[in-house]
């Protein structure tokens, strides 16, 4: 950004938010809540009306967690059909693989060691 103010992810934004929604429901004002959001952050005002304007609609956010890339080889097809299938479904490639293997896990499948 020009200023030299990051943009800050999806994970720390809902912190943020939530810092919000949690000020809100000790009994400050809206007022109070931007002035100690720019002050705790280090943000600008603006963006702590941001902050509060979304705690004030949508209450405290889920956190998403932590992600990290992990890459894999895949044969042409199924990665073909993975694509396929996201895109029907309208859910990003991640998340889509994220839940098929969260599923498979849960399931507990066990492969014979290979020797």
């Amino acid at each position: 950004m020009p200023d030299g103010r990051v943009r800050v992810g999806a994970a720390e934004y809902a912190r943020r938010v939530n810092v919000a929604a949690e000020l809100l429901e000790s009994g400050l004002s809206v007022a109070e809540v931007v002035a100690v959001l720019a002050d705790r952050f280090d943000c600008s005002p603006r963006q702590a009306r941001r902050y509060t304007a979304c705690a004030v609609r949508d209450g405290r956010v889920a956190v998403p967690e932590d992600t990290m890339v992990f890459t894999v080889k895949l044969p042409t097809v199924l990665a073909a059909r993975v694509r396929r299938q996201a895109r029907e479904s309208g859910v990003t490639i991640s998340a889509l693989v994220a839940r098929a293997l969260t599923e498979f896990l849960m399931r507990g499948h066990r492969q014979p060691r290979r020797r």
